[in-house]
C-alpha cells in the first residue's frame, strides 16, 4: 500500500510539473575529467557524477546526468581527476591538531631541523610566538615536535645540556619523529622528577651518562610517563582548537575519515565532547588505548554497527605491544645492524609487555567483540599479536572481527600465511621507505631485513585486504606521499628499497578508499563511487593512474567534498 501511495504521489508531481528529479535544488553534476569509480579489479571511469543532500544518486553518461537533473549545479572539472575521498588507515588524528601548534622541528623537506643548531634556533624563535605562550600558559612546558636523530647532522639525541640553551627557567620537550622517544632539559627532568636514583620504568628506558646521571633522553613508557599527565592539563578551548585544526590538516590532503588511533582517556572525553558540540565536518574514529582502563567504552559507547553521532564514534581498541624502529625500540628477533647509544651485545629492542598481558588485552577485545589495532613495528611483536589472537579466538572468536596489525615494519615472510588464517588486516607503513629508508639500510636492520619492511605485494598477494597509513604526526597527514611511497619505495638518497614490494598505482589507491573502507566496517557507505554510498569526494590536479609514478607526490589536492559539500578547497 505504502508503495503504491509513493507512486501516485510521483506521477501527481510530475503531471503538475514538479518532476522530483528536476526540482531538487540540493543536486549537483560533476563531468569533465577524469572520474574513477574505484570499483572493479581493474579501473574504471564513469563520465559523471551526481549528488544530492549527500549521497551518490547517479553515475554514467553526462548527457543522461544533464537530462535527468536539469536543476541541478553543474561542476565542470576541467580535465581534474575525481574519486572517492581517502579513509586514514591509522594515525594519531587529535595529536596532529595538537602538534601543530608546536614549535616545528622536523628535519627538511619538512621542517628545519637538520641539526642540533638549527632545532636549538628554531625553538628559540618558537618561544616568543602566542602560539607557544598559548602553550606554555595551559601546560606549563615549551613544547616542540618531530626531531629525528636518524637525518640529524650529529646522528644523536639532543641533550638535556643542548636544550638548557632554550630555557632553563621553564621545561622543555622535544618529542621524536617516531612518537616513542622525547627529550627534555634539565628543568623537565626536575619536573618530572628523574633523577640518577630513578629505575627504568617498566617497558621504558631513561637514557643516562656515564654518571648514572638522566641525560635527557626518553624511550617509550619513561616518555610516556611524562607526556600523559599534560594531557589532564587540556580544557575544552584547547581541544576544540586542536580538533579544529587536526580536520584541516585531514581535509587539505584528502582524508574525509580521520583515525585516532590511541586514545587517552581524556582526549575521549574531548572527542566526545566535540561531537556533542558538533564540531566536526569529518568523520573521527577513536580507538581508545585499553591499557588505559575500557570504563569508557563499556558504558555503552561502542556501537557495534559502527554508526556515528554527529560524526564521531568508537571504532574498538588499541594495543600497543612495542615501539620504534627507527628510534630502536621497536622488538626484532634478531639484532639491531647497529646498536643505538648504551646498548652492547645483541640488542633486539623490547617488548611492552610480556605475553600473558597481550593475550589478555586481546581476549578482552574479542570477548566484548571490539575491534582491536595491535602496534607492532618488530616481527618478535608480531610473534606476540599472533599468539595473543590465536588464544582470543579459540576462546571468543567471532566472525568477522578485522583484528588489524598496525605498521608490521619487520613483517617476515613466514608470518604473513598466520596473519591470513587469522583474518588479520596489516595496515602498513611504507611511508618509511622514503623518511627512513638509508636509515634502515645504514643503521637499523641492514640487508636484507631493511628491503622487505612494509611488505605490501607479498602480503596482496596471499590475499589480505591492506591500507597504507602515514601515522600522523610522525609523518604529514600527505596522502600523496603515501601513495607514492607504497608504489614507488623509494628513499631519500634515491635507492629503491625493496622493487619486488612495490604495488600498481590502482592497488595503492585502493588501500586509501575501498579497503580502508573494509577496515573501518564502512565499505557499505565508502570507498567507491556507487548509487547510494556517501557523496565524499576528492578532486587531484592530475590522475595518478596517467602519469609517471615517480611524479605521485606532486600532485596537487584541489578540493575535499565530505557528503556533498566542499570542505577543503586549494586556494
Amino acid at each position: 500500500m505504502k508503495s503504491q501511495l509513493l507512486t501516485i504521489t510521483s506521477i501527481l508531481l510530475i503531471i503538475v510539473g514538479c518532476n522530483p528529479k528536476e526540482d531538487n535544488h540540493n543536486q549537483t553534476i560533476y563531468f569533465n575529467g577524469d572520474i574513477i569509480t574505484m570499483e572493479g579489479e581493474e579501473p574504471q571511469y564513469v563520465e559523471s557524477v551526481v549528488q544530492q543532500d549527500g549521497k551518490i544518486i547517479f553515475l554514467g553518461p553526462k548527457s543522461e546526468a544533464l537530462k535527468s537533473y536539469k536543476n541541478a549545479t553543474l561542476v565542470d572539472l576541467e580535465g581534474k581527476t575525481l574519486l572517492p575521498a581517502f579513509l586514514d588507515g591509522h594515525g594519531h588524528f587529535y595529536s596532529v591538531g595538537l602538534t601543530a601548534m608546536y614549535g616545528n622541528v622536523l628535519p627538511p623537506p619538512d621542517g628545519p631541523g637538520a641539526d642540533f643548531n638549527s632545532i636549538i634556533e628554531t625553538m628559540n624563535k618558537y618561544k616568543e610566538t602566542e602560539e607557544a605562550k598559548y602553550i606554555l600558559n595551559k601546560l606549563g612546558w615549551i613544547m616542540g615536535n618531530g626531531y629525528d636523530d636518524s637525518q640529524l647532522m650529529e646522528k644523536d639525541h639532543p641533550k638535556a645540556s643542548d636544550l638548557d640553551k632554550i630555557s632553563t627557567e621553564y621545561p622543555v620537550i622535544l618529542v621524536h619523529k617516531s612518537g616513542h622517544l622525547a627529550c627534555v632539559n634539565t628543568k623537565g627532568l626536575e619536573m618530572i622528577g628523574y633523577t640518577s636514583e630513578t629505575p627504568n620504568p617498566e617497558g621504558g628506558v631513561i637514557r643516562r651518562d656515564d654518571n648514572g646521571n638522566p641525560n635527557g633522553v626518553l624511550e617509550e613508557a619513561a616518555f610516556f610517563h611524562a607526556l600523559f599527565p599534560l594531557a589532564g592539563k587540556m580544557d575544552a578551548e584547547m581541544s576544540a582548537k586542536a580538533i579544529k585544526k587536526g580536520q584541516d590538516e585531514y581535509a587539505k590532503k584528502g582524508y574525509l575519515t580521520a583515525q585516532d588511533g590511541r586514545t587517552t582517556t581524556e582526549q575521549l572525553v574531548s572527542l566526545r565532547d566535540a561531537a556533542d558540540d558538533s564540531l566536526y565536518y569529518l568523520d573521527v574514529v577513536a580507538y581508545p588505548d585499553i591499557t588505559l582502563g575500557i570504563k569508557g567504552i563499556n558504558e555503552g559507547n561502542y556501537p557495534p554497527s559502527h554508526t556515528y553521532q554527529n560524526k564521531f564514534r568508537v571504532g574498538g581498541v588499541k594495543l600497543t605491544l612495542d615501539g620504534s624502529p627507527q628510534g630502536k625500540t621497536a622488538w626484532l628477533t634478531n639484532c639491531y645492524h647497529v646498536n643505538p647509544e648504551g646498548r652492547t651485545g645483541c640488542y633486539v629492542g623490547y617488548p611492552i609487555m610480556d605475553d600473558n598481558k597481550a593475550t589478555e588485552y586481546v581476549k578482552t577485545a574479542f570477548k566484548n567483540k571490539w575491534q582491536i589495532l595491535g602496534h607492532t613495528n618488530g616481527d618478535a611483536a608480531i610473534d606476540q599479536y599472533i599468539k595473543a589472537i590465536k588464544a582470543a579466538e579459540e576462546e571468543f572468536g567471532y566472525i568477522d572481527h578485522r583484528t588489524v596489525m598496525i605498521h608490521g615494519q619487520t613483517l617476515r615472510k613466514d608470518q604473513i600465511p598466520e596473519l591470513v588464517s587469522l583474518n588479520i588486516l596489516p595496515s602498513l607503513f611504507p611511508m618509511h621507505t622514503f623518511y627512513w629508508g638509508d636509515w634502515h639500510l645504514e643503521s637499523v636492520l641492514g640487508e636484507p631485513r631493511a628491503e622487505y619492511i612494509s611488505p605490501c605485494r607479498d602480503v596482496i598477494d596471499a590475499g589480505l585486504t591492506i591500507t597504507s597509513h602515514h601515522d600522523a604526526p610522525v609523518t604529514f597527514p600527505n596522502s600523496m606521499r603515501v601513495l607514492d611511497a607504497t608504489v614507488n619505495r623509494v628513499t631519500r638518497s634515491g635507492k629503491v628499497l625493496g622493487p619486488d614490494q612495490r604495488i600498481t598505482v590502482y592497488e595503492g589507491l585502493k588501500t586509501l578508499t575501498i579497503w580502508a573502507a573494509y577496515q573501518y566496517f564502512e565499505e557499505s557507505n565508502k570507498g567507491t563511487l556507487t548509487e547510494g554510498k556517501l557523496a565524499d569526494f576528492v578532486i587531484l590536479d592530475k590522475n595518478p593512474l596517467k602519469i609517471d609514478p615517480l611524479k605521485i607526490h606532486d600532485i596537487r589536492i584541489l578540493e575535499s567534498i565530505k557528503e556533498g559539500k566542499t570542505v577543503y578547497e586549494f586556494r
